[in-house]
């Protein structure tokens, strides 16, 4: 069995070629009608004057044909591009409760588990904000991954990774601010997962050190520890030094 897949992109890039063609002929004929449809005799006896008249008459049935063939290439581009919009939201209209009916089975799964242990059945953790040294939140119980930890404000740390579940890996730490250290990366799932990577630490500032890389997430069962982060880089002044590395796990 055969399958025919449509594109709406390339069905609306393909009218609009068509449409540059059509054109681009228009053009071309316009500019070759003055010349072929009323020919200059090359002389005043009956035959150069038959000649003429034979060749102009050519010249006009041609430009009635092309008329009539300029007028089918855009009703031709019209219903391609018509096609195309009509395909692109007909495949917009079948996806969207698609989406609604996986979010709402989400929902119901998730619920029960979210009011009693504040972390969904299945999904993913929410990531911490940046700018927050927030922790990231815990991955679903089930399947999930931990949420990264969002960077240090303003004198702040990196936040934590956040534990991922039965399955799914550690959310990653964030960077901490210029002097401070990176979030630790989140445990790796309790069956299966990596732990998270640490955060970098925060670039030094002046005369001080750059903050520790933080630690890398521990795995249970099967996975490995995550890395642990990089440590923030010296200043350029003296008495200005790089920060440690955090520990893989």
């Amino acid at each position: 069995m055969s399958f025919v897949v449509a594109v709406p992109d390339a069905v609306a890039t393909a009218a609009e070629n068509l449409a540059g063609i059509g054109s681009s002929l228009g053009t071309a004929n316009a500019a070759a009608a003055a010349n072929t449809t009323g020919l200059l005799t090359a002389a005043s006896d009956e035959v150069s004057t038959a000649i003429a008249s034979l060749f102009s008459n050519h010249a006009a049935q041609y430009q009635a044909l092309s008329a009539q063939a300029a007028v089918f290439h855009n009703q031709f581009v019209d219903l391609l591009q018509s096609a195309g919009g009509a395909y692109a939201a007909t495949e917009a209209a079948s996806a969207n409760p698609l989406q609604t009916i996986a979010q709402d089975v989400l929902g119901v799964i998730n619920t029960p588990t979210e009011l009693l242990l504040n972390r969904p059945l299945i999904g993913p953790g929410t990531d911490g904000a940046p700018g927050t040294g927030q922790a990231g939140g815990a991955g679903g119980l089930l399947f999930g991954r931990g949420g990264n930890g969002g960077s240090g404000g303003t004198g702040q740390a990196g936040g934590a990774g956040g534990p991922a579940g039965l399955i799914g890996r550690g959310g990653a730490g964030g960077t901490g601010s210029p002097g401070f250290a990176g979030g630790a990366g989140g445990t790796g799932g309790w069956l299966w997962g990596n732990g998270g990577a640490g955060g970098m630490g925060g670039t030094a500032t002046l005369g001080n050190i750059g903050g520790d890389g933080g630690a890398g997430g521990n795995a249970f069962l099967i996975g490995s520890g995550g890395a642990g982060g990089t440590g923030g880089g010296g200043g350029t002044l003296a008495g200005s030094f790089g920060g440690a590395g955090g520990a893989g796990a």
